[in-house]
């Protein structure tokens, strides 16, 4: 229903990159939980997991090298 696409823009923003304390949780959780799946590409579990990493980052969550290296 935007009509421009900063405000569109904004509006995913609220929508899908708030900074909120269960928001926080749910990326965490989902990172935590990761599993990789056999019958899926190597390549595709990585970008996945990199697409996690960012969506953390997004909300300033940094996770550091050593634990995503032991996520992964």
């Amino acid at each position: 229903m935007e009509k421009t696409s900063s405000t569109l823009w904004k509006r995913l923003k609220t929508l899908y990159a708030t900074k909120s304390l269960a928001n926080h949780l749910v990326l965490k959780q989902r990172l935590f939980t990761f599993r990789m799946n056999e019958s899926k590409l190597l390549r595709d579990h990585i970008s996945q997991f990199i697409t996690l990493l960012n969506d953390l980052k997004n909300v300033e969550v940094q996770i550091d090298d050593e634990d995503q290296t032991m996520l992964l």
